[in-house]
């Protein structure tokens, strides 16, 4: 983890087997200062005093900024606790953390695994790279598919639960796997969030997120995070990151380091109403394709109990047709119709529409956001009743 001493200082050393909560609260910060607030606003900077020649860590706001080094230390603490050879960095988004990976740790010639059923811009990353001259191997994610297309890879590329079908693979089988090939192993933890499972404890070189969903969780900052273990390729990490400036502002760092306190409340509830709403949608004739990886008849639930702590705040389904879907989206009263997930306002949205995954028309991804339960739940079945017609 980042342990910058000047500006930020060390931080405070949470208690040895700290809970979730405890964690999530004081992750990332400072020591105390008399005077001084908790939690110290963002630092806006594009440059620092800096005399004789240029040490420490602080020289210009393109390589580092105090609010970063709060925030780093923050999700470290939540994604690879207790770990001292674990290191954070924080994005622009999460695209630009997946790109960071991605791009600094392949050249031409090199073969990379990603799963054919994950995040929509990643077609864009495979154009991309094959443009380079690197091959890429795709597999779905369920059943460990990508074991089979791993030979020669330099690395793999796990999406799991994955973004929109909610499958599911065996992170420890697949990194175990993967190295004795010589691959690295990233694993994107959007979904999950560190308090559903870390990937690092299961085997992986990276755990990479988006921090605009369930780990900031109010739809008002894009951030992404890489968070490794070896230090030689997050400093090619950390050297992307500099050359093509994709870079978090100290605000959006201070509004995500404030909403991680909230993390393990949010998170807790969410999960809670999803697995509450997934059995009421198991009990209705319409809904098709139901997957929710904490329903114990769920294909990923299996491998999900084994490696995830929480199974996510996202449900997804299909209904007969696409103008069904529209309807049922039109009917809802506390649901927006609206991409993205994890925050506190339930969204949902017909996948199908923005074309890149493979789904049927009525195809709906929901996020279970931080109402009631019973008023969600509610509102969805009044909105299947309405949009039959």
């Amino acid at each position: 983890m980042n342990d910058s001493t000047t500006g930020a200082g060390h931080g405070q050393a949470l208690p040895d087997g700290a809970g979730e909560g405890t964690r999530a609260v004081r992750a990332g910060l400072p020591e105390p200062v008399k005077h001084e607030p908790t939690l110290p606003g963002p630092v806006f900077a594009a440059h620092f005093h800096l005399p004789g020649d240029p040490t420490g860590p602080y020289t210009y706001g393109r390589d580092e900024n105090p609010t970063w080094t709060l925030l780093e230390r923050a999700i470290g603490e939540l994604e690879a606790p207790g770990r001292d050879d674990a290191e954070t960095l924080v994005f622009a988004s999460g695209m630009a953390a997946i790109s960071s990976v991605i791009f600094s740790q392949l050249r031409t010639g090199d073969a990379v695994v990603l799963p054919n059923d994950g995040y929509q811009a990643l077609p864009l990353v495979r154009a991309q790279l094959e443009t380079y001259g690197i091959e890429v191997r795709t597999a779905p994610t369920g059943g460990d598919a990508q074991l089979e297309v791993l030979d020669g890879a330099k690395l793999l590329w796990i999406e799991t639960p994955s973004n929109p079908g909610l499958d599911v693979c065996d992170v420890r089988r697949l990194a175990e796997a993967a190295h004795a090939r010589g691959a690295l192993v990233a694993v994107d933890n959007t979904l999950a969030t560190p308090l559903g499972q870390r990937p690092l404890e299961l085997g992986a070189d990276f755990a990479v997120a988006s921090g605009t969903k369930q780990l900031t969780g109010h739809g008002d900052v894009l951030l992404g995070y890489v968070t490794g273990r070896n230090a030689e390729a997050m400093a090619a990490v950390r050297r992307w990151r500099k050359i093509v400036g994709a870079i978090p502002g100290p605000m959006e760092a201070w509004l995500a380091h404030r909403s991680i306190a909230t993390l393990q409340l949010r998170v807790d509830r969410q999960n809670a109403t999803a697995l509450t709403l997934a059995r009421a949608l198991r009990e209705r004739s319409e809904v098709t394709g139901l997957r929710y990886p904490g329903l114990p008849d769920d294909p990923s639930h299996r491998i999900a109990s084994q490696q995830m702590r929480r199974y996510g705040c996202v449900v997804s389904f299909t209904l007969p047709t696409r103008a069904r879907a529209d309807r049922f989206l039109d009917a809802l009263r506390l649901v927006d119709d609206a991409t993205s997930f994890g925050g506190v306002r339930s969204t949902a949205e017909r996948r199908g529409r923005w074309g890149g995954d493979a789904v049927p028309e009525g195809f709906i991804r929901f996020s279970v956001g931080a109402e009631d339960p019973e008023d969600l739940v509610a509102d969805v079945l009044r909105a299947l009743d309405e949009s039959a017609g």
